[in-house]
C-alpha cells in the first residue's frame, strides 16, 4: 500500500486555511516529497508524517510557492539525527538554488545528492527507492518546470511449481523472489528460477504549473492517481489561465480523460478561489472521478494482483 497526504493545496501565497504546494508519499516506511512550499512542515507535523526517513524530494520548479519551505525542512531533518544521503531532483537551476540554501543551512549531518533536469525514465541506486521508476516531462510555465511520474514496481508472482522444477531450496525462495541472486554450495540461483507472471504496479503522476500541453496525456497515461494543478475553477477565467501559464478545472479534467487515469486530484488553487467545491461540476462533467484537494487530505493506493 502507498499512503499519500496532500500537505499543501495552494498556489502563489499561503492562506490561513491553505498551505502551499506539497505532496507527501509514504512507501514501505520511507518518504517522498513532491514540492516543498511554505507550510509543508506544519502539515507534516499535523499528520505525524515524520521527517527522518525522507529520502527523495522532487521539485517541479523554483518559484517560491514550490520551493521556499525547503530551507526549514532540511534543518528539521538534520535535527532528527538523519545521516543517510538525501536526493533532490529539480529542473535547470536546482543546483544553483541548493548552493544558496547551503549558505543558509551551513551544517547538515547528511549528504544531499542533487539531480538537475533529468530526462526520460530512471531509478535511483537506493535501498528503498530502487523499485520506483521516475519519469519527468518538461511543462509550459513561465520558468523551467518539470512534471513527475512515479511507477512503483512489484516483483513478479512467485511460482512454486517453477521453483520445484528448478530444484531451488525452499530456504532461498523468499530472497530470490525479492530479486536477489544467491550462490549456495557452488551453484548460483537466480530470481527467474522462481518467478512467474508480472504483477501491475502503481503509477502516480504530478503535474503543476503548466498549460495543458499535448505531451501530458501520454505522460500520465493509465495513472492510478493524477495530481494536477487547477488554479482557476471558473471557465470564465480561461484568459487568466492562458496569461499566467496555468489551468482551469475543466482543462485539468480533460487531461485526465485523455490520459485514461483512474482518479484525478485537483490542487494548487488560486488565493482568490475561496471555495473550490463551487466549481467541481466543471471538472466532473468531463472526468467523473475527480477529487477537490484540501490541506491534509489523505489517500491510500493499494496494489492489485
Amino acid at each position: 500500500m502507498i499512503d499519500l497526504v496532500l500537505l499543501g493545496s495552494g498556489g502563489n501565497m499561503p492562506m490561513p486555511n491553505r498551505f502551499l504546494s506539497s505532496l507527501f508519499i509514504n512507501y514501505r516506511g520511507r518518504k517522498i516529497l513532491i514540492d516543498c512550499g511554505e507550510g509543508t512542515q506544519i502539515s507534516m507535523k499535523m499528520k505525524n508524517c515524520g521527517f527522518k526517513n525522507i529520502d527523495l524530494i522532487c521539485i517541479t520548479h523554483l518559484h517560491g510557492d514550490h520551493f521556499n519551505g525547503l530551507i526549514g525542512l532540511l534543518s528539521t531533518i538534520a535535527n532528527s539525527s538523519r545521516t543517510e544521503d538525501l536526493t533532490i531532483i529539480g529542473p535547470y537551476g536546482i543546483k544553483e538554488h541548493m548552493n544558496a540554501v547551503r549558505v543558509l543551512v551551513e551544517y547538515l549531518p547528511y549528504n544531499i545528492n542533487v539531480i538537475e533536469n533529468p530526462h526520460g525514465s530512471f531509478s535511483l541506486c537506493h535501498e528503498y527507492l530502487k523499485d520506483i521508476e521516475i519519469s519527468t516531462i518538461e511543462l509550459e510555465h513561465s520558468t523551467e518546470c518539470l512534471g513527475y511520474s512515479l511507477y512503483f514496481k512489484r516483483c513478479p508472482k512467485f511460482n512454486k511449481d517453477k521453483a520445484t522444477l528448478n530444484n531451488v531450496p525452499t530456504i532461498l525462495w523468499q530472497k530470490l523472489q525479492s530479486g536477489k541472486s544467491i550462490t549456495m554450495d557452488g551453484f548460483e540461483y537466480k530470481p527467474e528460477m522462481v518467478l512467474g507472471d508480472d504483477r501491475k504496479g502503481i503509477k502516480i503522476s504530478f503535474v503543476t504549473d503548466t498549460r495543458p500541453i499535448f505531451s501530458i496525456p501520454e505522460f500520465i497515461k493509465d495513472s492510478d492517481l493524477f495530481v494536477c494543478e487547477a488554479m482557476y475553477g471558473d471557465d470564465m477565467d480561461i484568459s487568466k489561465a492562458v496569461k499566467n501559464n496555468h489551468m482551469t478545472f475543466r482543462e485539468a479534467a480533460n487531461l485526465a480523460r485523455l490520459g485514461n487515469v483512474k482518479k484525478l486530484l485537483l490542487t494548487h488553487f488560486s488565493p482568490s478561489l475561496e471555495d473550490p467545491y463551487k466549481y467541481i461540476d466543471n471538472a466532473t462533467t468531463i472526468f467523473q472521478n475527480t477529487i477537490i484537494g484540501y490541506d491534509q487530505l489523505e489517500l491510500n493506493l493499494n496494489f492489485k494482483d
